[in-house]
């Protein structure tokens, strides 16, 4: 009977001795008058990483993403604009708000929002845009910012899974009026769960603040008072000990996600049908998930690729879904490309501690499929 090769995970956190010693801190000492202690350390850590005047930890990148539309005013009767090729959590928040997330196409050189197609969706409703920089890729935010300025509408960028990504010198999340990061066990930086409210918005941060503490005002000086009805979507001490030591990590984490990918490239890239993450000479690409899409003619499906990488042992995730196609959602059929690409497109295993070898044998599925 032959021997099975060992699996291969999509992906999996890279935990040290430095997490742990940081973990097992909070845990022994963060209790009290120190327990935000390693949450304020996080915030201002990762707001002066990104570039941002104000951070808010979140138990996740969803809470962090309904909490700054809240602040916002976004409610009942008001429109989203957003990519249809889109994670359910970016959509999520705006429907729980009472809001009606509009679902425009992407673009099939960057697999993210259509500036186009988001400006053709404008109405009078129009509160808000999501910019989301999917798998790692940039938004054209330079076009996405000019069309908010031009209707007073703010831009808001989706950058769950684009920590270490730049556009034009500036990293992701430090452009829209606010941002959002996602520090789930899958991204590059992790606290097992939990995500990233910033902004350099002071009016926005305060309101947000007062929101993510169930409603209760920072200066409110009675016990127990709450001003507003709030949120319970905040971090642990504990998780964010342990986002304080990915945090000191954070070069060598991002660098080894693009070594990966560089790799990844350097295999298929020259392969006849196969396109890979875009990264255009203004963009650095974050990395967070290789991803290819294959060309029509090659006649490879999601079905065909899932197939062939679960005969090896290979866990290759799909590209998503469009939200339009989903059951709680009106369908979009006008967004070709949202529905076109995700149906011959395929994400790669990437993980911090992938060796030569377990690289070597996911693209091994991808020739053999092309041979």
């Amino acid at each position: 009977m032959p021997v099975q090769p060992p699996p291969i995970a999509y992906t999996k956190p890279s935990i040290t001795e430095l997490e742990v010693e940081f973990a097992t801190h909070a845990t022994r000492t963060g209790w009290g008058a120190d327990c935000y202690a390693y949450i304020a350390r996080f915030e201002q850590g990762f707001a002066a990483h990104i570039g941002a005047a104000h951070a808010i930890a979140t138990s996740s990148c969803t809470g962090a993403m309904q909490m700054g539309l809240a602040a916002l005013g976004i409610g009942p009767g008001d429109e989203v604009i957003l990519a249809d090729t889109n994670w359910i959590a970016t959509a999520a928040p705006i429907a729980h708000l009472g809001a009606t997330p509009i679902f425009v196409d992407i673009r099939p050189d960057t697999w993210c929002i259509d500036p186009e197609r988001a400006a053709a969706a404008v109405t009078p409703r129009t509160r808000a845009i999501v910019a989301t920089h999917l798998y790692g890729n940039l938004c054209d935010m330079d076009a996405l910012l000019a069309l908010g300025d031009k209707h007073d509408i703010p831009v808001i960028e989706d950058a769950a899974e684009a920590i270490g990504a730049q556009y034009r010198g500036r990293a992701a999340g430090s452009m829209g009026r606010f941002s959002t990061f996602s520090f789930h066990g899958t991204k590059t930086l992790t606290t097992g769960e939990g995500g990233m409210f910033l902004t350099s918005d002071p009016e926005l941060y305060a309101r947000v603040g007062t929101l993510a503490n169930h409603g209760r005002d920072p200066a409110q000086t009675r016990q127990f008072w709450a001003d507003v009805i709030g949120y319970k979507f905040k971090m642990s001490n504990v998780q964010a000990a342990i986002g304080c030591a990915q945090l000191e990590r954070i070069d060598d984490l991002t660098r080894r996600k693009r070594e990966i990918l560089t790799t990844y490239k350097g295999r298929l890239g020259h392969l006849a049908g196969v396109a890979m993450n875009p990264e255009p000479d203004h963009v650095v690409n974050g990395a967070w998930m290789p991803t290819v899409v294959f060309a029509p003619e090659t006649g490879l499906t999601r079905e065909r690729l899932q197939a062939a990488f679960a005969k090896v042992r290979i866990d290759a995730r799909v590209f998503f879904w469009p939200l339009s196609e989903q059951p709680m959602f009106t369908p979009v059929p006008d967004n070709r490309v949202a529905r076109d690409i995700c149906a011959r497109a395929i994400n790669l295993p990437s993980y911090h501690d992938m060796t030569a070898e377990e690289i070597d044998r996911v693209c091994a599925v991808i020739e053999g499929l092309l041979a």
